[in-house]
């Protein structure tokens, strides 16, 4: 009795932790949006604030291909390998696979990264300067 007891309160508890855990995770859209007769090359929103855990989610909505790419410069070597660890399918250093076609999707769980400003990029649209910024907060 006593141990069913004890293992229906354990089972609760850990019930709770996850159901809290997972309710603290939050989704952040980023649209990837290219439109050269309009001159658009764009992240929207170009800067996004999430915490560790947090789920970037990358929509190719016009203009493909797009990728994201992490810029190197600045990066502490735990940091350049957590962010290579996050990004699933990688196509090279700090960078995701290309996507294609409109409408396609990439989802990256934040990594445990000290709060500050990680710059990215959009490889095939870099010469039009298409950019954003994760700012880590605690």
């Amino acid at each position: 009795m006593r141990r069913s007891l004890l293992a229906s309160l354990c089972s609760l508890l850990l019930v709770g932790w996850v159901t809290t855990r997972a309710q603290a995770q939050k989704v952040h859209e980023v649209r990837m949006d290219a439109n050269p007769e309009k001159d658009i090359f764009r992240f929207s929103p170009a800067e996004v604030s999430a915490r560790p855990g947090d789920v970037l989610l990358f929509r190719a909505v016009s203009g493909t291909p797009h990728s994201i790419v992490f810029e190197s410069a600045g990066l502490s070597g735990p940091a350049h390998e957590a962010l290579n660890g996050a990004l699933s399918r990688r196509s090279a250093d700090l960078s995701s696979p290309l996507l294609t076609p409109n409408g396609a999707e990439y989802r990256m769980v934040v990594p445990a990264l000290p709060p500050g400003s990680y710059a990215f990029f959009c490889l095939p649209h870099r010469a039009y300067d298409m950019r954003g910024v994760l700012r880590i907060t605690k």
